[in-house]
């Protein structure tokens, strides 16, 4: 995969604020959720985010003894899980496009002999 320039990226992003954008995007991952939220959970999984350090810092959230403070950690909490969940999942789109992508591995058995040896 090619590295982008911050021009490039930006043009970009600007133009996904266009809704029509979305359509075959929206269908394609309407069409791949349940196994999409999969690959989700297990990247979470697999990077620690939802390990003994989140139930410990839930469980800080949810028994704080001032309502405000708890009130505030645990929309703390939220926002960040929130957060997390959209990188990952931005990361397991890219990897999907990637994929899907002339030349990705759609297709292509990672273990397959070709001219040059294993690809």
């Amino acid at each position: 995969m090619r590295s982008f320039s911050d021009e490039e990226l930006d043009a970009a992003v600007d133009r996904l604020a266009e809704p029509e954008r979305f359509a075959e995007a929206e269908e394609i991952v309407s069409r791949a959720a349940p196994r999409l939220q999969k690959v989700l959970a297990a990247a979470l999984a697999e990077g620690g985010w939802f390990g003994e350090s989140h139930d410990a810092e839930a469980l800080r959230a949810a028994t704080a003894p001032d309502p405000d403070e708890r009130i505030n950690a645990v929309r703390t909490l939220l926002a960040e899980e929130a957060r997390m969940g959209m990188m990952v999942g931005v990361a397991v789109g890219w990897a999907l496009h990637a994929e899907l992508s002339p030349g990705g591995g759609a297709g292509r058995d990672d273990h397959q002999e070709t001219d040059e040896g294993v690809s």
